[in-house]
């Protein structure tokens, strides 16, 4: 186990294409770090280069107190696991997970140590002598998170693992993951574009857009306290209603704020209601477009009689008829407000 250490990496493409903009990141040893953003953001880039797939602009990359910079991929120790499995397809199960170690020199007594332990922890020690193509897409995971675990690396690397399975086998994977790094207590890097996926894993959560990273820190604090509006729009689903202050509906007026500021308001944060909310807070007046019902819980989806959208969260599984006039409102202290930068005011 190791820390991983980022330093001002950058990665510039020939053309002076920049997919990489300075990016400074230390994930202490143990801790399970989660890369998010859009597609094109930089993220699998970034993974790449800590791997040692991809070269390195400008920079330095730390693992475990050593600079990786020139260091060959095989003998950065770390284990990678792909989206796409990269298993052997000739080889059975057993063969997979100890091939890596034979390569390596290690005694046959010790490699089936090894294969039995990672074995009985993804609890697919049944599976040892089937192929790949007799198993399942879940079984074929666990496998190649096997091969992983037998190295005993300083850090493992997760390249958008689980993004070929359904939604449902995603889920129960993804708490898997989780208990597993868990009981490894190895350092880990995750990729994903699915920020469900990133807030429930995360230990230390990273938002990217552009090459450079837009926030970090715990996952439900960046919720909480979305320092930009990519941030504020990106995590969460749906996302956070953005609404330029003259269309927001302050109560009791704008009052000191700049004109240019953006009112950013969580769907959940918005109640139907009969009276005004305090000063300060947000009285919207919404014409219902559509309703999506999700169990517990239903999204209304209307638009503002000044112009722009909002979406407001109500329990249940009943919602305002649709072209029905509603009031939502939101108090002060729900309102999360960004400047013409598109970031946060201070103190706000």
């Amino acid at each position: 186990m190791a820390n991983v250490t980022l330093r001002n990496v950058k990665k510039v493409y020939p053309g002076g294409v920049e997919a990489i903009k300075g990016i400074d990141l230390e994930i202490g040893d143990g801790q399970f770090c989660v890369l998010v953003g859009p597609s094109g953001c930089g993220k699998s880039t970034l993974l790449r280069m800590v791997a040692g797939l991809e070269t390195i602009t400008g920079g330095e990359i730390d693992i475990g107190g050593r600079i990786v910079n020139e260091v060959e991929p095989a003998d950065r120790d770390i284990a990678m696991v792909f989206q796409n499995y990269a298993l052997y397809p000739h080889m059975t199960v057993y063969n997979n997970m100890a091939y890596g170690l034979r390569n390596r020199g290690m005694a046959k007594p010790d490699i089936e140590t090894r294969v039995r332990e990672a074995a009985q922890i993804l609890e697919i020690g049944h599976l040892l002598e089937r192929k790949p193509k007799q198993l399942s897409g879940g079984q074929r995971q666990r496998v190649a998170m096997g091969r992983a675990i037998v190295r005993h690396p300083k850090a493992f690397l997760f390249d958008e693992p689980l993004s070929n399975l359904d939604a449902k086998l995603r889920i129960a994977m993804r708490v898997e993951i989780r208990r597993l790094q868990r009981r490894l207590k190895t350092t880990s890097i995750y990729v994903t574009h699915d920020q469900l996926e990133a807030m429930t894993l995360a230990d230390i959560l990273v938002v990217m857009n552009g090459g450079v990273v837009e926030q970090m820190g715990n996952p439900l604090d960046i919720y909480r306290k979305p320092m930009t509006t990519f941030v504020a729009s990106f995590i969460g689903a749906p996302p956070m209603n953005l609404l330029p202050l003259a269309r927001a509906g302050i109560v009791g007026g704008n009052g000191s704020l700049p004109p240019d500021t953006t009112v950013g308001i969580r769907p959940e944060d918005l109640v139907v209601m009969a009276h005004e909310p305090g000063a300060g807070g947000v009285a919207l007046d919404l014409t219902v477009d559509a309703a999506e019902h999700v169990g517990a819980e239903t999204f209304v989806y209307g638009h503002l009689q000044g112009g722009g959208d909002a979406i407001v969260r109500v329990q249940g599984d009943t919602a305002p008829p649709l072209g029905s006039k509603i009031r939502a409102g939101a108090p002060s202290e729900k309102l999360h407000l960004f400047g013409a930068d598109g970031r946060r005011l201070p103190g706000r």
